[in-house]
C-alpha cells in the first residue's frame, strides 16, 4: 500500500489529475458535502469502445448513502458520451464492498489475474455492457 500511495498520490501527481482532461484519463468527479470531499472517482477510454474505472471512492461513514452510485453514473455518463458500449473495472480479491457494489450494478466477473502493482494480490476483472 505505501508504494502505491507513493506512486499514484503523490501532490504532483494528484494536481496534475485533477487539472488535466484527455480521452484515456477523464478527471476526477468529486462528492462534496459542506465544504468536505466525501467521495472521488474517475476514469477513462482504455480504446475506442471500452471505458474504465480507474478508482472509486467514498468516506466509510458515508457508505450505503447512493454516493458511489451517483460517481459512478457521473464517469459512465461521460465515458458513454465518448463512444463507450463497455466499462472495466479492476478489484482486489476479497474485496468485499467493491465485489457486491459493482456486481449489484450489472458488473459481470470476467478474469482472475495478479495485480499489476504486486503480484502477490490477486486481482479480478469486472465488465458490464452500456447502453
Amino acid at each position: 500500500m505505501e508504494s502505491v500511495i507513493r506512486e499514484f498520490y503523490n501532490r504532483e501527481r494528484v494536481l496534475r489529475e485533477v487539472t488535466e482532461f484527455s480521452r484515456e484519463w477523464g478527471g476526477y468527479f468529486v462528492a462534496v458535502e459542506d465544504g468536505k470531499v466525501i467521495g472521488a472517482g474517475g476514469g477513462g477510454m482504455v480504446n475506442d469502445t471500452a471505458g474504465e474505472l480507474f478508482v472509486l471512492y467514498v468516506d466509510p461513514n458515508r457508505r450505503n448513502e447512493g454516493i458511489g452510485t451517483r460517481l459512478l453514473q457521473a464517469i459512465t455518463d461521460q465515458q458513454l458520451a465518448l463512444g463507450a458500449t463497455e466499462q472495466w473495472v479492476s478489484v482486489q480479491k476479497g474485496n468485499m464492498r467493491g465485489i457486491p457494489f459493482y456486481e449489484a450494478r450489472g458488473f459481470e466477473l470476467q478474469q482472475e489475474r495478479p495485480g499489476w502493482h504486486n503480484e502477490q494480490y490477486i486481482t479480478l476483472r469486472y465488465k458490464r455492457k452500456l447502453t
